[in-house]
């Protein structure tokens, strides 16, 4: 009976301390989800600023300050044979606005700008993610440098897209504060932009009140069919999951956009599902 005593608390000191080892562990991987949620939480809570709006930007020039600074991301090779680069350019918020001095603004930016060898498949990989208000075109040969953008602009991802005699650079870009909650941001209409690496052609496809939402070149030419959001409630922001979209067709030579479904068909395809035409 003395023996089975022991062996019975020798058991429960066991089983006691097998339970306390997967408690700790238990609680170790439940700190970790919770770490890791907060992490991607902080991430997308930054990948949202966006820019500042208008009137913020006004506010702040009145005291000659800024709660913005720019930010460079690691270069994109483009085009091998040229050695094009795209160099996308990001913003920082600061936790204070900052009096701006002019003379320091060079300053801010003065590490020298490496470029790795890259592999020439690298570059094919298309698109890129991350929060931008412009991009730079570095051709490495000649050194020189150009900005695509010339107005203040906010911008999630761009995309590459090889033709056989040309490369197009397309990003869907916000440039006005069309939620009105203070920021540029994904929040904000969105329209698309193209840029020819040959013919060096830099244009917007159709009109900024017209959200875009997605869009796919046609059978691999370059014309693309492009997805428009309607803000029915004008609201000033486009919420897919209860507001209609449009199909259009974008020619990039002609630079026309035109409707996939003309008016008529449309009204007769609404008259149908609203049970109007018997």
């Amino acid at each position: 009976m003395e023996k089975l005593k022991k062996y019975n608390q020798k058991l429960l000191a066991v089983l006691g301390s097998i339970a306390i080892v997967f408690l700790v562990i238990g609680l170790i991987g439940f700190c970790s989800i919770l770490i890791s949620e907060y992490q991607r939480t902080s991430y997308y809570d930054n990948q949202d600023d966006g820019i500042l709006s208008e009137e913020k930007i006004e506010e702040l020039q009145k005291e000659n300050k800024r709660e913005q600074v720019i930010s460079y991301e690691t270069p994109k090779l483009i085009d091998t044979l040229q050695q094009l680069y795209i160099i996308p350019v990001s913003q920082k918020s600061l936790e204070d606005a900052e009096i701006i001095n002019k003379s320091n603004l060079l300053n801010m930016y003065h590490e020298a700008l490496i470029l790795e060898k890259e592999k020439a498949d690298i570059r094919y990989s298309g698109s890129y993610y991350g929060n931008f208000n412009n991009i730079i075109i570095y051709n490495q040969k000649t050194g020189n440098t150009q900005k695509l953008f010339t107005e203040r602009v906010n911008f999630s991802g761009f995309k590459t897209v090889y033709f056989d005699d040309d490369i197009f650079l397309l990003c869907n870009v916000a440039t006005k504060d069309s939620y009105k909650d203070g920021v540029i941001n994904l929040r904000d209409f969105k329209s698309l932009y193209m840029y020819s690496f040959y013919s060096k052609k830099f244009q917007q496809v159709g009109d900024s009140e017209l959200p875009i939402i997605d869009y796919q070149f046609i059978n691999n030419s370059k014309e693309l069919l492009i997805r428009y959001g309607i803000d029915k409630n004008t609201n000033g922001t486009y919420e897919e999951y209860r507001e209609p979209s449009i199909l259009k067709r974008y020619n990039f030579q002609t630079e026309k956009l035109t409707d996939i479904v003309d008016g008529k068909l449309h009204n007769e395809l609404q008259q149908i599902l609203e049970g109007s035409k018997k």
